[in-house]
């Protein structure tokens, strides 16, 4: 069934476009709509996807602080179950940033395997006030370094596309980035994915890391939960 918030749209080139599309919230994830991007995500495995917005100023505000604890809890377990499908999924899944991605939405961008970013872009690696979550931690070391990477996420402080791209974080700054995104999704489904690439720089921990993170973070939520229950 088509989610309302989530726009898929199958290009004639042979890769998929998944637009977050619920501006009013700035795409904040919600369960359903977290479980639609997972479901998405691994749909047709072998396809290039790009991940992007209807609204070019916000990529992604990470999960829904009006829903309770407990369905947040259920979100971040979901977030990891999509970084995993993006990982492990042969076809290469495309983040791209037009405005920012908090949180769980800057986690999903840093998974995917390319981001392409426009000049307004921005990230944080942060998880709501008073609930100390790890967010990035897993695969941040990897794109920017460790002693980036501890910066970005033990500070949580707003990354803008420049300083992204010097790091290593954007893959690209364009001034269009829906159609270098789709340019660069053309030329990868004519020569068949990259699924060779993919399994070679997934090995080495990576989803281990991923696995680590994840039960951090349940443990913390956890804890929440058993307090706000009590």
């Amino acid at each position: 069934m088509p989610h309302p918030h989530l726009m898929i749209e199958r290009h004639p080139a042979g890769y998929r476009w998944l637009r977050l599309a619920r501006p009013e919230r700035r795409n904040a994830l919600d369960v359903s709509l977290m479980t639609a991007v997972r479901d998405a995500i691994a749909a047709e495995p072998e396809a290039p996807v790009l991940l992007g917005s209807t609204d070019r100023r916000t990529f992604c505000a990470g999960a829904d602080l009006t829903i309770t604890d407990a369905e947040r809890a259920v979100i971040s377990d979901l977030i990891y179950d999509c970084c995993e499908a993006i990982i492990s999924r042969p076809g290469p899944v495309i983040a791209v940033l037009t405005g920012a991605a908090v949180g769980g939405g800057a986690q999903l961008a840093a998974a995917s395997d390319l981001r392409i970013a426009s000049p307004a872009a921005r990230l944080r690696f942060t998880g709501p006030p008073g609930l100390d979550l790890a967010v990035g931690a897993w695969l941040l070391p990897d794109l920017v370094g460790r002693g980036a990477a501890m910066d970005l996420v033990l500070t949580g402080r707003w990354v803008a596309a420049a300083e992204a791209r010097s790091l290593g974080l954007v893959s690209r700054i364009e001034d269009d980035p829906d159609l270098a995104a789709g340019q660069i999704a053309a030329e990868l489904a004519a020569r068949g994915g990259g699924a060779g690439v993919k399994a070679v720089l997934a090995a080495g921990g990576l989803l281990d890391r991923l696995r680590a993170e994840r039960q951090v973070n349940r443990a913390a939520w956890a804890r929440r939960t058993g307090m706000a229950a009590g």
